[in-house]
This record gives structure tokens, C-alpha cells and sequence, in this order.
């Protein structure tokens, strides 16, 4: 790819600004839409935008190789009726307003990475999944499917458009790691619930390889699942998370426990008590080499 112009819609969270940092010298020219204000670092534009309707901001795509959409309000919440509707529009109206952007100027870009939700199975106890399994049922899967058919539905003639399925994501001092190490540091860190439900897991640095070969692999095209290889039950991450902070062992928290902790920490039980065991088969099969395919090597790199 010659040096050129990216544009990322939601990149001042923890993923974006990963991504910014490993990609950043393959480009001219990073612009960041983002509902913070608009400011130049000397190295990114910031460009204000209400993640809603297009405006002044759809120049930055003139021009544009590619765009990199990670916007979507975070589901580390309590599942309430508002917080439900913020989460679905944050993801639809996003999409909506990219694609009107995008419409609207004389060279836009031709090459669109959608991010999307493995949580669009649903939960699956021990069943191994890839992108041949059928969607699940429930509020996630309701919000996956609303998201990528909002994306597929827009017109854009000419686009490659490549949709990642992206699972928990592990990352330095960000993320929910950064509480569940925290935790695990306090001697929090054992089996939730009866630790079988599967927790499919990505290291960020692979997440940010995985959305750099996307930009430039003209094969790459469609959706895959963004995993990690090697999924694990909830007993044997925690077992990993206390070995990588040197607690050796936690009391198990039951259910009730769950719960409650969930409450307290205004979030949403489920995150932690249901699962699925995915498989990220096409990156396989085309050959995608992860780093840290092994959770063990993956924790030690970010909580070292």
C-alpha cells in the first residue's frame, strides 16, 4: 500500500489507540473521528463528528485509502432499557453516517474494516463455532445482526469490505483485563460460577495484525471471526490470569457472588457466566499467523 490516508471512527478507545500505535508509520496521514473535539497531535487528526449524521468531518475521506470503523458504545454496563438502546444505535447509527459520508464526496475510500461482535452466537456452552454456525438468540446476537446488516445493506459500489467478528479482547492496562488482573491481585481471581463456560480471547497486538492485513489483502474480503486459536474455559483463564500475578490460588465465586459483584460494579453478570468456544477458521485457512495464540505467553506480554 502506498503511503496514504486512513480514517478510524472510534479510535480514541483503548482498541483504536492500539491500533494507531502499531500502524501509524504505514501512513501519511491518520484521521480519527471522534465525539471528543477536534485537535492535531502532530502525528493524528482528531476531527469532530457526532457518530450520528454526516458533516464537514466527510472531507477527511476524500481521498482516503481505507476506513477502520470500531465505534460502538461499550457493553461493560448494566443491561437496563437505556443502556440497551445506546448500545444498538451507537453501532447502527455509526454505519449510517460513515456510509452517508462516504456518498457524499468525490473519492471516497475503497476499502471499509467493520468491526462486529462474536457475541453474536449467543451462549453456547462446550459447541465449537466458526463463521459457518448459525447466529444465537438474545439481546447480543439481536445488536450483531442489526450491526452487520446496516453494513451490508449500505451502498458502496467499488468498497472491499471485510467484517470482524471480534471476540474479548486482552489488552496493556486497558480493557476489562486491566480490572480482572486487579482483581486477581487482591486475591479475587478464582472460577466463576462452575468455570465451564468458553471464553474466546484475542491479544490486541494480533487484533491490530489481523486489521493491518485486512487493509492490505486484496483477498480479504467478507467476514471472519477475530479469535484467538486457542479458546479456554472460564476455570482455565483464571487459572492463567492468577499464575501471570503470582496468586497461585483463589476461593471460586459462585453465582450469587456473581451477581452481586456485577451489580456493585454496575456491569453486567453475563459477561463473565455465559460463553462460546469460537474458532477463527478463514484467518486459518488464509494463512494468518498469530503471535500469541497461547494464553499463558498472551498474559505474561501484557501484565509483565
Amino acid at each position: 500500500m502506498d503511503r496514504n490516508r486512513l480514517i478510524i471512527a472510534g479510535g480514541t478507545g483503548f482498541i483504536g489507540q492500539s491500533l494507531i500505535s502499531d500502524i501509524q508509520n504505514q501512513f501519511d496521514d491518520i484521521v480519527v473521528l471522534t465525539r471528543s473535539g477536534s485537535r492535531d497531535d502532530g502525528k493524528v487528526r482528531y476531527i469532530n463528528w457526532d457518530a450520528k449524521t454526516p458533516g464537514p468531518w466527510s472531507e477527511a475521506m476524500d481521498g482516503a485509502t481505507a476506513i477502520v470503523n470500531v465505534v460502538g458504545r461499550t457493553v461493560d454496563c448494566r443491561k437496563t432499557a437505556a443502556n440497551k438502546a445506546v448500545i444498538l444505535s451507537s453501532r447502527v447509527d455509526s454505519v449510517n453516517a460513515l456510509a452517508a459520508g462516504w456518498r457524499s464526496v468525490r473519492n471516497p475510500p475503497k476499502v471499509w474494516i467493520q468491526s462486529a461482535t462474536a457475541h453474536i452466537y449467543g451462549d453456547t456452552e462446550d459447541e465449537a463455532l466458526d463463521e459457518s454456525s448459525p447466529i444465537g438468540t438474545g439481546f447480543a446476537p439481536m445488536v450483531g445482526t442489526a450491526w452487520e446488516k446496516t453494513f451490508a445493506d449500505a451502498n458502496l459500489p467499488g468498497v472491499r469490505r471485510v467484517v470482524l467478528r471480534i471476540s474479548f479482547v486482552l489488552g496493556k492496562n486497558a480493557g476489562a483485563l486491566r480490572t480482572l488482573g486487579r482483581l486477581a491481585r487482591l486475591g479475587l481471581g478464582g472460577t466463576v460460577g462452575n468455570g465451564r463456560q468458553y471464553l474466546s480471547w484475542l491479544h490486541v497486538g494480533d487484533l491490530n495484525r489481523i486489521i493491518a492485513q485486512a487493509l492490505i489483502d486484496q483477498s480479504m474480503e467478507g467476514m471472519y471471526i477475530a479469535t484467538s486459536p486457542q479458546p479456554v474455559t472460564n476455570a482455565a483463564f483464571m487459572k492463567a490470569l492468577r499464575k501471570a500475578v503470582h496468586r497461585p490460588w483463589s476461593p471460586p465465586v459462585p453465582v450469587p457472588l456473581v451477581r452481586l459483584g456485577a451489580w456493585m460494579m454496575r456491569t453486567d453478570p453475563e459477561l463473565a457466566l455465559l460463553g462460546r468456544r469460537l474458532m477463527p477458521t478463514r484467518l486459518m485457512k488464509e494463512g494468518f499467523a498469530f503471535r500469541f495464540p497461547d494464553l499463558n505467553d498472551a498474559l505474561v506480554d501484557l501484565l509483565r
